[in-house]
């Protein structure tokens, strides 16, 4: 049943509905391994890296409410639940327990570029199918890799 009708043609709507759940999967998934990794890190630059985690925290969800939204918006329901993210993800899983700050930031780094590289294919997808997509997946993306240098000068 559609209850919001897309302006979009049928087989742009599939391409955008596509990059965005993509999106969301990615995203949400982005928020928890963070707020693991940020949870159970441990070492000498605890404080640094434990706040560091909280803004890419803020950042996924605030992203990936965006994207759920905008999906909604063009008619497709948008599916952020447990098994949908569990199943579709394409970020490592942490380790359990604590974890060495060198470990949490190498970790990150491995997450946002994982996250980068398939969010650059999305923007790649939507650019001519909905630009209104594309553009905003550019900001997001934009924005994760602002978190990826940051961790990247981090192993520095």
């Amino acid at each position: 049943m559609y209850v919001v009708k897309s302006s979009l043609p049928q087989a742009e709507l599939k391409t955008v509905s596509e990059a965005l759940q993509g999106a969301l999967v990615d995203l949400v998934d982005l928020s928890l391994v963070a707020k693991q990794i940020h949870w159970n890190v441990v070492g000498p630059r605890f404080r640094s890296i434990h706040l560091q985690l909280d803004e890419v925290v803020l950042s996924a969800r605030t992203a990936s409410d965006l994207v759920a939204e905008r999906s909604s918006a063009l008619g497709v329901p948008p599916d952020g639940r447990a098994s949908t993210v569990a199943s579709g993800t394409g970020i490592n899983v942490p380790p359990a327990g604590w974890i060495k700050d060198t470990d949490a930031v190498s970790g990150m780094v491995a997450a946002l570029g994982a996250v980068i590289g398939r969010m650059r294919e999305r923007v790649n997808a939507t650019g001519d199918a909905d630009p209104v997509t594309e553009d905003m997946l550019i900001q997001i993306t934009g924005d994760l890799e602002k978190h990826h240098w940051m961790f990247q000068a981090e192993s520095a």
